[in-house]
């Protein structure tokens, strides 16, 4: 028989003679080991976990034009190559434009974004329907939907007038003589007073159309129909003073403050684009108890439709990495992605951060305490051994057994414990840890290969370190006192 198996069986055999004993010291290490284990793969799996809890908070990161800019779809494709795809959630784009619904006499900003995208970084976003999922389909805010009455299934008609900032800057040829002017500026409540003028030979006036259908009917309304109010208009040269060159219509400083705006900032009708209206039908109310209430939400290629051009305003990004990393991706893509910046959403992405420090902390803490419990278990269950075994010691010792043995078979009992006790826990953990997120987190974690041997290795060491003292306390038995009386 070699020594090792013979070590083996001298092992087993002690074991077996004090199961009672051993059976409480492998308990303990089973229990502290399961424990281990079990925060070991929550503390690993924490930051994913809590990361997917915070993305339902939305987003983190927006990206932003640079020089309050326009950013092309090519611009923000660029930008975001810049995280990797497994720690990208979301990437929803955002482009706002001012709307008229002219048959309600209102005004509303309409966003256009990705709704496949929108679902993933925003998903607080309540929707009393569906998202839009076809063309011409649009998302009602719940305050619009109040104000206007409109519901799942509606048809709602929108303009959209572009801006005059559309057409260029404004030049002396564009109002030369002859010429006819079209312009529109924001009245009463937000909404589109719009004017049309045609100029003589001199650049004089001769003609004027407003447009006032967004503003109240027996105020403001009343300066498209108003002669006197229009005719004040005729044979003037353009620029003009509200006060000086023309008064307002009584009541209605506000109408007649566009109109004068309006015919200001008016150009060639050959250079303006010409407004657009077109039929969406309402497909859900959106509810978030935020701004977003009082927007409407069409696709990115119904609003190019409508404007007849594609641009973002700005994206909002869910990212699913740490404080540190998306800082880093920040700024990279600031110095990489020409005319993009990003920015970080500080309230989600420091939230995250110091509550993903305290649990880890927690976790730490209660790791310890458990290793340390489990380590004055097993040293209490080996010292009770070790005084069982005082006469047994002391005889192997008068018939000539080394100190490096009684170690040596000590320490192989411990780590034979250690072994057992660690596989079982590492088990045990798993199951320990799935039970935990399903109910915490309400998700399932991904088992970690390494865990089981980590748990192992970790395990005998604590039984290795609990025997030192019982080790030390047989060593030291003197085989004459033990013996004397025997």
């Amino acid at each position: 028989m070699t020594k090792r198996k013979m070590f083996l069986r001298m092992i087993t055999a002690s074991l077996l003679r004090r199961r009672s004993r051993m059976l409480i010291a492998l308990l303990s290490i089973g229990i502290g080991a399961t424990i281990l284990a079990g925060l070991v793969t929550i503390y690993v799996d924490v930051p994913r976990q809590m990361g997917a809890q915070f993305r339902s908070f939305g987003a983190n990161m927006l990206l932003l034009p640079e020089n309050d800019q326009k950013m092309s779809p090519d611009q923000v494709d660029q930008a975001l190559k810049v995280i990797p795809e497994n720690q990208l959630v979301g990437a929803a784009p955002y482009r706002y434009i001012r709307v008229d619904m002219t048959t309600r006499q209102q005004s509303f900003t309409a966003a256009g974004t990705d709704f496949e995208q929108i679902m993933k970084t925003s998903p607080y976003f309540s929707v009393e329907g569906r998202f839009p999922q076809n063309s011409r389909e649009i998302l009602v805010g719940k305050e619009i939907a109040e104000t206007i009455g409109v519901r799942e299934g509606s048809d709602m008609e929108l303009t959209w007038q572009p801006p005059v900032s559309a057409a260029g800057e404004e030049s002396s040829a564009e109002r030369k003589a002859g010429t006819a002017l079209s312009g529109s500026a924001e009245g009463w409540g937000g909404g589109k007073v719009y004017v049309t003028a045609q100029l003589d030979d001199d650049a004089r006036i001769t003609s004027l159309t407003i447009d006032a259908g967004t503003q109240t009917p027996e105020i403001g309304g009343m300066t498209q129909t108003d002669g006197a109010f229009k005719g004040q208009f005729i044979g003037k040269t353009l620029p003009l003073t509200l006060g000086e060159d023309v008064d307002a219509l009584s009541g209605a400083t506000v109408t007649s403050t566009a109109v004068v705006e309006a015919l200001n900032t008016a150009r060639s009708a050959e250079t303006v684009q010409t407004a657009k209206t077109l039929k969406y039908t309402v497909t859900g109310i959106l509810t978030t108890g935020g701004e977003e209430e009082s927007y409407l939400f069409m696709s990115l290629e119904d609003m190019a439709h409508l404007t007849g051009g594609e641009s973002v305003d700005a994206a909002e990004l869910s990212v699913s990495a740490s404080a540190e990393e998306l800082e880093t991706y920040a700024n990279q893509i600031t110095e990489s992605a020409g005319g993009v910046r990003a920015r970080l959403v500080k309230r989600v992405t420091r939230s995250e951060t110091a509550v993903l420090g305290k649990l880890q902390s927690l976790v730490f803490l209660v790791t310890a305490v458990v290793l340390i419990l489990t380590m004055i278990c097993v040293s209490t269950t080996m010292m009770a051994v070790v005084s069982e075994r005082r006469r047994e010691i002391g005889l192997r010792k008068a018939l000539g057994a080394s100190d490096g043995s009684i170690r040596k078979e000590f320490l192989g009992e411990g780590m034979f414990l250690g072994l057992l006790g660690g596989v079982i826990g590492a088990l045990l953990g798993f199951v320990f840890a799935q039970v935990v997120s399903v109910n915490v987190f309400g998700s399932s974690i991904t088992f970690q290969p390494l865990l089981l041997p980590a748990a192992v290795i970790v395990s005998m060491a604590v039984a290795a370190l609990s025997c030192l003292q019982p080790i030390r306390r047989a060593v030291a038995i003197d085989p004459a006192i033990v013996l004397k009386d025997e």
